[in-house]
Formats: structure tokens, sequence, C-alpha cells
């Protein structure tokens, strides 16, 4: 899903992610895979959608070790993570994919995730990102990518996966309940074409 949407007057911004990028030659940015070094970073922009927004439906922030131990399993499952730097070297934003159930049968299925710092929204870096984020699951073998987006305040999302190819499969209303409202889901969906042959679970 698609992280650009949220609500910029509910809170301020961690000092983290309101401390000013030096001044570079227009908007630039460099896609490249997850390291560990990029977790204080990916929690920071991630915390902020989880305190301020809606379109993550968690409602605790997440630690560390947390995602420590989700990047150690999506690399071991042989599961895109990518990140975009700016050549300062500030993470503008990240994008994954996880897996849609543990059950084997849905191991050529993921679910994506796409969230993009302040400073980075609206600069078309949230499709720069998703593009990256297919060509590298085609190239991991996935055949199916699922975006479920929140149904408040989205539209942005829906556009953009629409215009890359995802079709809309199905809506859950009320299921999410946070910052005292109700909250539904919208499930897009795109086929890939997968460059190589997935083996067993995940790749393993």
């Amino acid at each position: 899903m698609l992280e650009e949407e949220y609500d910029r007057d509910r809170r301020r911004l961690p000092r983290h992610l309101r401390k000013p990028a030096p001044p570079e030659p227009g908007f630039s940015f460099t896609i490249r895979p997850f390291q560990e070094r990029d977790l204080p970073d990916v929690r920071e922009i991630y915390n902020y959608y989880v305190t301020n927004s809606v379109v993550t439906f968690d409602e605790k922030k997440w630690t560390l070790t947390q995602w420590r131990e989700k990047a150690a399993l999506l690399h071991k499952l042989g599961l895109p993570f990518l990140v975009a730097e700016s050549p300062s070297g500030q993470i503008l934003g990240y994008a994954l994919v996880q897996p849609m159930s543990s059950k084997s049968a849905y191991r050529y299925s993921v679910e994506n995730s796409i969230y993009l710092g302040h400073a980075a929204a609206g600069k078309g870096l949230g499709r720069a990102l998703l593009e990256a984020l297919i060509t590298a699951c085609e190239e991991a073998g996935i055949r199916e990518m699922v975006a479920v987006i929140s149904d408040k305040g989205a539209e942005a999302s829906i556009a953009l996966h629409e215009k890359l190819g995802f079709v809309e499969v199905g809506r859950m209303g009320r299921v999410g309940f946070k910052f005292g409202r109700w909250l539904g889901t919208i499930y897009l969906q795109k086929h890939l074409k997968p460059v190589k042959k997935r083996k067993g679970l995940f790749g393993r």
C-alpha cells in the first residue's frame, strides 16, 4: 500500500524528520536494497504514520527490534525491501512486500507497502518506488501483488496503483477502528510477469 496521505495537522513531525536536508540540485534519489543501517530511519518514517494517520492500522510504534526481525524474515524469504536515499544519505522512503499468508499455496503472491518521509511526498518518489518494487518482485519470481489501502483519504494511493496496472478487486467496510472512527480497506491487485520460476516456499 502506498502511504503518501496522512493528517499533517494532527501532530508535528518528529525532530528527525523535520531536520531539513542539505540543498540539492532538484529532487534526486537512488533506490537500492535495504541495509541494516537504514533501520532507524525506516522506523521513524513508519512510526509517524502510526501515530498521525489511518493509512496504517497499527496503533503502537514499532521498535528497532521489531523492524530488525521483519527485515531478517524478508531476507530469508527472498522478498524485496527497497529504500530511496538522497545524495546526502537521507532515507526518503521505503518499499517492501510481505507474504499474503504463511500458507504455502500463497507463495507466489505478496502484499506491498510503501511509506514516504514528509520531505519526499508529492515529488514522484512513490511511483518510482512502486515501479522498482514491481520489477524486483518480477525478478524474484512473484506472480501477484496486492495493495491493501485504507478507504479514508487514500485517493492518491488508489490512483497511483491504478496507473501502474492495479485493478480493484474488493472492499471491506468498518474492519478497523482508529482515532475514534471506523475504517475500511480497498484491495487492488496486479498480475506480474515473473522472469524466473520460484522454487519452494518463497524461493527457499
